[in-house]
């Protein structure tokens, strides 16, 4: 719930601290004295777009900072604050609340923080969108429209389940689809460019190069281009080490040189001798095995030119491929198997676009299916909420008002990027949100025919309308703080009292907040806070906690400018006694 608000430098407010409890607190006070800046304050916590004309005269930048505890939230909501908070890197405050924070310069941008970290204005607007739910004027204008109405519906019903399977199902079969018509619109180009492919796997096949092999070429060429040299260097030193093998009379090699030394320094006694032989052992082994090598390196040399040109003629195939696909045969390769896995996907044959046709069609089908599940729990849930809704507008002293909720399919555009052909031979678009187009209707009294809630609906009615809705749904927004920001516009009399008795009940179960101008609503408050204005120069309004004698004061000013009257105090505190009597008798 919100703990607390607190407010800087915004608007008639410089500033201002107001803290609420569980319950219904209503918040009322003068014309222009800065209610709306608390609500407004409220906005900007909930990620509202910030205006910089609301900044009071004379200040450079305006605060607002909200104090919101949640350890009373539970299940899938509370995990989805704690995974706001974590991908936030936002922390709680000592006593386990979060504070959220928003301001707003001048000149400047706005600035949101969470848990003391900064933040984006979305990512703030993501944890107040599950811890407080707004309502205004311009929430009932909202609820004129059918996707507003469609949402508010499936609030009430249980249609998340079967609304993932139909978006799951329409994200495939859309992909597919616009695959099928790309391929058949750019099917003369998808051709060329199969040709291509397949043109340039072909090349790359025939020479069929190896990995690193156009490296490899390099050092071979070098050492043919090079083999006298390298013939002569490699037998001279073979010769040096263990002389001519076919001719052992030719001098005295290395080999032999080493071990006559090493015999005759182990021929001794004395130990300095006999150790230098010892190394001249190791010695004799190292070069007997480099004279080994270069014998075999002198056997694996080529004996003519011939190997040179067709190492050569190799290293010119291989150029010809990095010429036209990449720089060195890894890349070569690397084109060829990326070139593979592409003509897999431009198969524009009749027989291939024929099987992507019909996957296209069978995934149709199962849009179909899973629209009129959607469709189903969406109809069922309708007349159980227009029910109930019809049942608190009752309550709302309109006992002879009516509320429908109809479903109608949401028909398809000449030019439609989504139509669904339904069993009833119906195009329907199939949007994120289903097929469904839905629309509240309501008739004023009993008779009447239900109109579309736009054409029927005085200010009043809607107002009433709207907090209907709101107690009836109150169950799917569960820990929720509800703000209303004069609900009761247009109401007045009986219908005052009755909105009264719906806020108090619908805060048995959520923190309610209503700012309100009807002392017959705020009667019913726990907790009444008021905004006064200043006076003087540079005026400033604050936020104060009525008690006793003052809130009667403040209701019998709302009655009719009473204030200081006998008469006006005794009608303000008969309305609360009243009030406070039904609270007591409902708990």
């Amino acid at each position: 719930m919100l703990a607390e608000i607190r407010i800087t430098e915004l608007g008639a407010i410089r500033a201002a601290t107001a803290e609420f409890d569980r319950g219904l607190t209503v918040l009322t006070g003068e014309t222009g004295a800065g209610k709306t800046m608390v609500v407004t304050g409220l906005h900007l916590l909930g990620g509202a777009r910030a205006d910089a004309s609301r900044v009071r005269t004379g200040s450079e930048r305006a605060v607002v900072e909200g104090r919101f505890t949640t350890t009373e939230l539970q299940g899938t909501v509370a995990e989805r604050i704690d995974e706001i908070l974590d991908s936030s890197g936002a922390d709680r405050d000592d006593d386990g609340s979060v504070i959220a924070a928003r301001s707003v310069s001048r000149d400047g941008p706005s600035r949101a923080y969470l848990g003391g970290r900064s933040v984006p204005a979305k990512s703030l607007s993501t944890f107040t969108t599950e811890v407080l739910a707004l309502h205004g004027q311009n929430d009932q204008l909202r609820l004129m429209r059918s996707d507003e109405q469609r949402a508010a519906l499936d609030r009430f019903a249980d249609v998340d389940a079967p609304l993932a399977r139909y978006r799951a199902h329409r994200d495939e079969w859309l992909t597919l689809r616009r695959d099928l018509a790309d391929r058949r619109g750019r099917a003369r180009e998808l051709a060329l460019e199969a040709d291509r492919l397949q043109f340039g796997l072909g090349e790359i096949d025939a020479v069929a190069p190896q990995l690193g092999e156009d490296d490899a070429l390099v050092a071979d060429i070098r050492r043919l281009s090079e083999l006298d040299a390298l013939r002569d260097a490699a037998q001279v030193a073979r010769v040096a080490l263990s002389g001519e093998l076919d001719d052992p009379t030719q001098g005295v090699s290395a080999v032999d040189g080493i071990g006559q030394a090493k015999s005759a320094l182990q021929a001794t006694d004395d130990a300095a001798l006999r150790a230098l032989g010892d190394r001249l052992g190791e010695a004799l082994a190292v070069v007997g095995d480099v004279a080994g090598e270069l014998g075999d390196y002198l056997a694996e040399l080529p004996s003519d030119a011939s190997t040179l040109e067709g190492k050569l003629a190799r290293q010119g195939e291989l150029r010809n491929l990095t010429r036209k696909y990449a720089a060195d045969v890894d890349g070569v390769l690397a084109w060829a198997e990326d070139a593979r896995g592409r003509l897999a996907q431009l198969d524009v044959s009749e027989e291939g676009l024929a099987a992507l046709q019909q996957r296209v069609d069978a995934l149709e089908a199962k849009v179909v299916a899973a629209s009129a599940e959607v469709t189903k729990v969406r109809t069922k849930a309708a007349k159980a909420m227009a029910k109930a809704v019809t049942a608190e507008l009752a309550g709302l002293a309109m006992s002879g008002a009516g509320f429908s909720i109809a479903l109608g399919p949401l028909l398809a555009r000449a030019d439609d990027s989504a139509p669904l052909t339904l069993p009833t031979g119906e195009v329907v678009h199939a949007g994120h949100d289903g097929v469904d187009a839905v629309e509240f209707g309501f008739m004023p009294h009993s008779g009447s025919d239900a109109l579309p809630l736009a054409k029927s609906a005085s200010g009043g009615e809607l107002s009433r309308v709207m907090l209907a809705l709101e107690v009836v749904l109150a169950a799917s927004a569960e820990g929720t703080t509800m703000v209303f920001d004069e609900v009761d516009a247009g109401v007045g009399g009986r219908a005052a009292v009755q909105i009264g008795r719906r806020l108090a009940k619908l805060a048995r179960t959520h923190q309610v907040i209503v700012v309100t101008h009807l002392p017959q609503v705020a009667a019913y408050a726990d907790v009444h806070l008021v905004v006064d204005s200043g006076s003087g120069k540079g005026k400033s309004s604050e936020v104060r906690r009525l008690e006793d004698d003052d809130r009667v004061g403040e209701l019998a000013r709302m009655l009719a400018g009473l204030g200081e009257s006998d008469s006006g105090r005794a009608h303000a505190r008969e309305l609360l006694e009243g009030a406070q009597k039904e609270a007591a008798a409902a708990e």
